[in-house]
């Protein structure tokens, strides 16, 4: 999918979250002076979509020292809220770049169940053969057959093999047995699935820590990137899923997945400001480019309302 085409996407899906947010500027903000009043009801709107306590503060914050006591409007508040929001965003807006130095870059992803973790590594799969490089998938979420099957699909469908075991198998020794493989044939990336079982944390955290413990036998620096996969219309609760899994390993970076789906976008920024961790990429969609790197300035124009198509 062409840029300017995911760009539309990407507008289309956070229009749910646009539309709560851009409304309720609109209706607070028609030629009003910025007093604290005006302010109070600006961070409600802004801790009501999402956005979080901490991000809500800091743009208030910002916008109390640079326009407090001015009249603005409606347009005027958006276009400064979107420059403040990009603010936040750009410092964790990093794409998932695979080390040439590593043979191969093992990207082990984790997440709960139904956040789209098993479709996130079939459409990496097809960005990164795009990039040139050769993929290897994982089945690594053996207590799942449809998670299997859906790995298989998307191995198919962007000609990446698929490494698979028994039902309940080991995932451990699954994946030592790719990465052996992966060696051997010269893949570039290998794209470990794992199971995403929170309710019972313990066994989780034995399972992941055994898969890194095993893999680093052949490869002492792999994982080299640990990615956990965030379902956008959870909202607030993707700040306690991303608490949960940092507990249980090293997250280097997030990918949030369902935008399209959601008016609770916001939590984007929520996370970029509690967390600081790289979000990668964004998905708007089940199509194999709907999941793009994340654009700090068109995500925070997308949300407010105030879009422009990067150049």
């Amino acid at each position: 999918m062409a840029l300017s085409g995911f760009f539309s996407r990407l507008k289309e899906g956070l229009s749910r979250s646009t539309q709560k947010l851009s409304s309720g500027i609109t209706a607070v903000f028609t030629k009003r002076k910025l007093d604290d009043e005006a302010l109070e009801e600006l961070e409600e709107l802004l801790i009501a979509a999402d956005l979080g306590p901490k991000a809500a503060a800091k743009v208030i914050a910002s916008f109390r020292r640079t326009r407090f006591g001015k009249e603005v409007t409606d347009e005027e508040i958006k276009s400064a809220l979107a420059e403040e929001i990009t603010k936040i965003l750009d410092p964790v807006a990093r794409p998932l770049v695979i080390d040439p130095a590593h043979a191969p870059h093992v990207v082990l992803m984790v997440g709960v169940n139904g956040t789209g973790k098993t479709t996130t590594i079939g459409k990496l799969s097809q960005f990164y053969r795009d990039q040139g490089l050769r993929p290897m998938l994982v089945a690594g979420d053996t207590f799942r057959a449809a998670a299997v099957e859906q790995l298989q699909i998307w191995g198919e469908r962007t000609g990446a093999p698929v490494v698979t075991g028994k039902q309940d198998g080991d995932a451990a020794g699954l994946a030592y047995g790719a990465l052996e493989r992966a060696k051997q044939e010269g893949i570039d990336v290998l794209l470990v699935d794992t199971a995403g079982r929170l309710h019972n944390k313990s066994a989780l955290m034995d399972e992941l820590a055994k898969i890194i413990r095993v893999i680093r036998k052949l490869d002492p620096s792999a994982p080299h990137s640990i990615v956990l996969t965030l379902d956008a219309t959870t909202g607030q609760n993707a700040i306690n899923q991303v608490q949960v899994f940092r507990d249980l390993v090293q997250v280097d970076g997030l990918v949030v997945t369902k935008l399209d789906g959601s008016a609770r976008g916001g939590i984007v920024v929520a996370l970029a400001e509690e967390f600081g961790l790289p979000v990668h990429a964004v998905g708007v969609g089940e199509k194999v480019g709907d999941l793009r790197p994340f654009v700090a300035s068109e995500f925070a124009g997308g949300l407010v309302g105030t879009v422009a198509e990067a150049v």
